[in-house]
């Protein structure tokens, strides 16, 4: 009996050490990710002002962004998409701290790995941002252009044109995202050799006609001369 008593007291002794050695990084631990979460809202919330502040949300609106949100069921609130960034990049920041001091070096990898996506992320969303903002612009410009020069269809091409500049914007965020590359790569060149391919032989069959007449015209003037 004293033996497996002794056992026991030694064993109940080494977990209450190994719980007094623990406890100070636990508690060092909470701090840091209490502090994270306090740094992480306050500025966070700085920034969403700021950009309230310069009226963001409104300068997109005007840029044509208000109803393609809406659509969705979403308020465009670009300063709060911002100002959540920053305060979740700050808390994750933090949180990495914290798992390191408590030797979870796992979790601290994978917290790495967030933290390095995060601004391709907003890398992606600025893209498909300025993807829409400049389909919008070029589809007016086409519209305009179609109709000034009285020929039909001015309402289909400028759509054509959003769609072209839309799709290949979401394809360049995906990449950034970095989803499926390589699809998206073979797809964009088969895109992109079909539209040649199909040019070249729209090109030639329509304009052969035209061709002919312009050899023709131009061995007529050689042989005159």
């Amino acid at each position: 009996m004293p033996i497996w008593t002794d056992v026991v007291a030694g064993s109940l002794e080494r977990l209450w050490q190994g719980v007094l050695v623990f406890l100070p990084n636990l508690i060092g631990a909470l701090i840091i990710l209490l502090i994270g979460l306090i740094v992480g809202s306050g500025l966070g919330a700085l920034v969403e002002k700021i950009f309230e502040a310069i009226k963001l949300d409104s300068l997109l609106g005007r840029m044509g962004l208000g109803p393609y949100f809406e659509r969705a069921g979403m308020r465009l609130r670009a300063s709060r998409f911002l100002g959540q960034i920053v305060n979740w990049f700050l808390v994750i920041a933090f949180l990495l701290a914290a798992s390191d001091v408590l030797g979870l070096f796992a979790l601290s990898a994978f917290l790495k790995d967030v933290l390095f996506y995060i601004p391709n992320i907003v890398a992606a969303v600025l893209i498909m941002l300025a993807a829409v903002v400049l389909g919008n612009v070029l589809r007016k410009i086409v519209q305009a252009s179609v109709m000034s020069a009285r020929l039909h269809a001015a309402n289909f091409l400028g759509t054509l044109t959003w769609w072209a500049v839309v799709i290949f914007g979401l394809l360049a965020a995906l990449v950034q995202l970095n989803v499926a590359v390589a699809v998206i790569q073979t797809l964009v060149t088969g895109l992109i050799a079909m539209l040649a391919l199909a040019g070249g032989l729209a090109f030639g069959l329509g304009g052969k006609d035209y061709a002919a007449y312009l050899i023709g015209k131009l061995r007529d003037h050689t042989e005159r001369r």
